[in-house]
């Protein structure tokens, strides 16, 4: 070879974090039994179930509450996770315990609560309220000659 011909290196292939990543993977497979594998991959999402509630105002600014606790303290949650934290301390007592907390939450009447400004209102019967007038179709216009 002369100095004066190029030298023909094969390029190494730049490794992205993907590609480093399966390759990781890929080793700690090896490593594993296949059923650790498959157990370690599959990883099911729980079924959500979506749900709605009726809860006195002063608990819910309690809820409100808490979000703005949690956010001072750098960790932000939703409403949804402080009712879930709230059951998961609720599943850890003992049956006393958990009895004497329940007991003490006062029995609200459950439903969608009524609107004030709909408790002033007269009722409107559901006939009277369809057969609002309608607007007359305006005539087409016609050409004079």
């Amino acid at each position: 070879m002369s100095n004066s011909e190029p030298v023909h290196h094969k390029p190494t292939p730049k490794t992205t974090p993907k590609a480093a990543a399966k390759t990781v993977s890929k080793t700690a497979s090896k490593a594993l039994p296949k059923s650790a594998v498959k157990d370690t991959v599959k990883v099911k999402k729980a079924k959500l179930v979506r749900d709605s509630f009726t809860i006195p105002k002063d608990e819910f600014e309690v809820l409100a509450l808490i979000k703005h606790r949690s956010q001072a303290a750098g960790h932000s949650v939703k409403k949804s996770e402080v009712l879930r934290a709230g059951l998961r301390l609720l599943n850890g007592l003992n049956d006393k315990a958990l009895l004497a907390a329940l007991k003490a939450v006062p029995t609200i009447k459950t439903g969608r609560p009524k609107n004030e400004d709909t408790e002033m209102a007269p009722k409107v019967s559901k006939a009277k309220a369809s057969s609002k007038p309608r607007a007359a179709k305006a005539a087409p216009a016609t050409a004079q000659p």
